[in-house]
Parts: structure tokens; sequence; C-alpha cells
């Protein structure tokens, strides 16, 4: 599948949101496992820079549910720029320090794989779909997450703060 110009940045963006659902908060333990303290309403904004060197700013609101006694992890995700918007859910598990799953984004019937280890409060995850790749590092302090993405395509990198509550 071919992606052209600013509408194809949403659907890159779509693997970008999927990072999100991969930060863990540390301080908090209503469940074991990686998504210990995930359940709940996130926002956060950031911004997100293009290859042609430009950069936007990105808004975002996640509800994240943990199941399977902390090892599941199933996410909404709405994110929007000026000039794009997606609607991004995941579906993720873990087993130890591994943890995988798929996305979609609905409005453009796109999916894609993730995978990547966890622990001591930082994770690093590949996040892949026809067209797109990209490298994430997250790392997390209480109820703060910060997202930082690498990608060799029109979105070269993306930095985003989410917080609960």
């Amino acid at each position: 599948m071919a992606f052209f110009g600013r509408s194809g940045l949403a659907i890159k963006a779509a693997g970008i949101g999927a990072a999100l659902l991969f930060s863990v908060s540390a301080g908090h333990t209503q469940s074991p496992g990686p998504f210990a303290g995930f359940d709940g309403a996130w926002t956060g904004t950031g911004t997100v820079s293009l290859s042609d060197g430009s950069t936007e700013r990105i808004r975002c609101k996640a509800d994240y549910k943990v199941a399977g006694s902390g090892l599941a992890l199933k996410q909404a995700l709405h994110c929007a720029s000026d000039s794009y918007k997606f609607d991004l859910t995941s579906d993720v598990t873990s087993q130890g320090e591994r943890i995988s799953g798929n996305w979609s984004e609905t409005n453009r019937n796109i999916f894609g794989n993730l995978q990547g280890t966890a622990g001591g409060g930082q994770i690093d995850v590949f996040v892949e779909a026809n067209g797109f790749a990209a490298n994430l590092s997250l790392r997390t302090n209480g109820t703060k997450q910060t997202v930082q993405i690498s990608s060799k395509g029109e979105i070269r990198g993306v930095n985003i703060t989410m917080t609960k509550g």
C-alpha cells in the first residue's frame, strides 16, 4: 500500500500512536505485570518532526484497560495535529520481559504488529505496518509518560508527554 502526502502522515501516525500503549506507569500497584497502574484515561501533547524539517504539535487522548492479571492491555487512542487525525485500537500481551501485540487504525482500515521488551521503567519497542516502521523508547516516572519515536520515513521523530487523570 502506498501512502501519499499529508493523508499518509495519518496512517504513519497510527503506528506512532500505537507506541503510547506501551507506556508503563511506575509507582502504582493496582495489578501485577508490566501494565500495572496503566488503567484509565490519559492525555498529552507533543511534537511530530517531518522529513521536510517542519514540526507540528500533536494532542492525544487515550483510554487503557488492563486485564489478564495485568499481562494484557486494550487501548483506544485518539490523536490530532493541525493536518491529520487518527483513531487507533490496540491489544497487547506480555510474557516476561517480551511484549507483543497488534494495532489497527479504524478510519483507514490498516493494521500492524508491535514487539519489544520492558523492564526497569523503560520500554524499547519496534512498531511496523505496511509502509511504516519505527523504533520507540519509553520512560515512566509516576503518572508521567514520555515517548520518543524515530523513523526514516516522512515522520522522523515524535516526542509526546502523557499524564494520567
